[in-house]
């Protein structure tokens, strides 16, 4: 079922907020945050990309951009830097990202051609921004088990999803361990969220779905939507709400996916986990 008809150049970031009872979601190409209220669609334009947020409260949400993370309140439409991100390299962006259990927020940072080895992901918590896995090309799939113990990411062209334990304060313990490898199956594994249960709703850029995962990492079933690149989903209650995107579709490919680009839902799909706050 489509939620939302507006086509995005590459729909991301999906964020349901849980005090307003509403999704947003980003057009990374188009520069835009997007959502939907009781009266229609909603969109804010920005000077450069952005690409995920948290909430911080009813009205202030904390997003990604190409410079910094920044503060944005969306009656206003005030921005505030929060901190810089890369904000000397012009040759990256930012990219997937979700807050965690113990109100941090993590962000993945790429190319914006893909440039290998170019991206990261770092982690901002109580005022500090730490720079935890350097040399990544994609960073994708950044989300939290529900026991706030560990966190699963992955570099898109690996084909793997690693898992990494956490500390009290949400810091990693150790080095990440491979808990999820697509290789074998040619699967690209895009964002991801993780239900009340503890199962993983994982998009597969290029297969038009988004699978869910069992904490040991059988695979359960498949969502299939009408669009080639699922991108990332989310949860609002007990639905399941995914972007798409139109990178990399020909006119040809765009033709046979008219629905591509769009925002899709599914309902009755299994208890999501409420979106944490980030907290400032």
């Amino acid at each position: 079922m489509i939620f939302d008809t507006r086509p995005c150049l590459h729909g991301e970031g999906p964020l349901w907020h849980p005090l307003r009872d509403q999704l947003f979601w980003f057009d990374v190409m188009g520069q835009s945050l997007m959502s939907r209220d009781k009266d229609g669609p909603q969109l804010w334009r920005f000077p450069e990309m952005v690409s995920a947020a948290g909430w911080v409260s009813r009205d202030v949400l904390l997003i990604a951009g190409e410079r910094d993370l920044f503060l944005f309140d969306l009656n206003t439409e005030q921005t505030e830097t929060l901190v810089e991100l890369e904000a000397d390299n012009r040759v990256t962006r930012s990219n997937d990202g979700r807050a965690d259990p113990q109100g941090g927020f993590w962000i993945g940072t790429m190319g914006k051609r893909a440039e290998p080895g170019a991206g990261a992901i770092y982690r901002w918590y109580r005022g500090e921004l730490r720079c935890l896995y350097p040399g990544l090309t994609i960073p994708n799939a950044i989300c939290f088990t529900p026991d706030g113990r560990t966190a699963q990411f992955t570099d898109t062209v690996t084909r793997k999803v690693l898992r990494v334990g956490l500390d009290a304060e949400g810091w990693p313990l150790g080095e990440p361990e491979t808990w999820l490898d697509l290789g074998p199956e040619g699967l690209n594994p895009d964002g991801a969220v993780i239900d009340a249960q503890g199962v993983m709703w994982l998009a597969e850029w290029g297969a038009g779905r988004v699978s869910a995962y069992a904490p040991d990492g059988q695979r359960l079933r498949s969502l299939e939507f009408d669009a080639p690149h699922t991108s990332c989903p989310a949860f609002g209650g007990d639905t399941l709400y995914c972007t798409t995107s139109l990178q990399d579709m020909d006119a040809a490919a765009r033709a046979a996916f008219p629905a591509a680009g769009q925002t899709f839902m599914a309902t009755g799909t299994a208890p999501g986990q409420k979106e944490h706050q980030v907290i400032l």
